[in-house]
């Protein structure tokens, strides 16, 4: 079947992104909106950002609505995915952006750290694709994108805990990806290097900033919206072919087939 720039197009489509308020998601909802999708922005703590986004996404002429919820608690979880189906009556694309990125050295790391940042990045991630997964079931048709991290790849010196979560979040796509072809349910990866955003404020400060950019091959770090883009061509039918992969979008730091 020969693609056209319709298969583009997202109208119709509805989208839940997970951590949408700020950062990569708020970026990947926006980018949705352009494309014609509805989309649902899940937050935990920042209703006012979350509310920020929505009008942004509307702004579009397309419909959007902002719902609380720690996806990492599964009824939580359910409430957030039943909440869109009742708005929408279908589910479409589910983004997994929600995230923690703090660390410390391995003697130093504390197991209430260990525990929360296992906790979010990677039961969140399932917890949210558990639930998602019925619905898209139930149409035969389907999408997830989760947002890992080069450092799921190649670890991350004082970040072992992080790294952990996004190397799991890494295989549990490839685990999807073969459970759930059948479906028609596609399962991707994005796997950002360094990127400028809410998170990682205080570690691109000043010269440090510098040094960053100049040990990345294309010289800088990028935005929210270069890692978005590579997330939305994955929910559209210009990638329906793609399922089970990580997409590097790193500048060329970590090159890894």
């Amino acid at each position: 079947m020969t693609l056209q720039l319709v298969d583009f197009q997202l109208r119709g489509q509805v989208a839940v992104v997970t951590g949408g308020s700020r950062g990569i998601g708020r970026a990947t909802a926006e980018l949705l909106a352009d494309l014609g999708a509805d989309i649902v922005v899940n937050y935990v703590n920042n209703r006012e950002a979350a509310e920020e986004v929505v009008e942004a996404v509307r702004s579009r002429g397309v419909e959007s609505f902002a719902f609380k919820a720690d996806v990492a608690n599964l009824a939580e979880a359910r409430q957030l995915i039943q909440a869109t189906t009742a708005r929408f009556n279908r589910l479409d694309m589910l983004v997994c952006s929600a995230g923690i990125w703090e660390g410390a050295p391995v003697e130093e790391l504390s197991e209430e750290l260990w525990d929360r940042t296992l906790n979010v990045n990677l039961k969140g991630t399932w917890a949210i694709c558990r639930e998602a997964v019925s619905v898209m079931k139930e149409r035969r048709s389907g999408t997830i994108v989760i947002v890992s991290s080069t450092a799921g790849q190649r670890g991350e010196a004082g970040y072992s805990n992080y790294a952990a979560s996004k190397g799991a979040q890494i295989s549990f796509v490839k685990s999807l990806a073969a459970e759930l072809a059948e479906w028609k349910i596609r399962v991707n990866a994005v796997a950002p290097g360094w990127v400028d955003t809410e998170m990682t404020a205080e570690a691109l400060g000043g010269e440090r900033r510098r040094a960053i950019a100049r040990s990345i091959p294309t010289g800088s770090v990028a935005s929210p919206e270069e890692i978005a883009a590579p997330i939305v061509f994955l929910c559209t039918d210009w990638a329906r072919q793609i399922t089970g992969e990580v997409l590097n979008v790193n500048g060329g730091s970590v090159l890894c087939g």
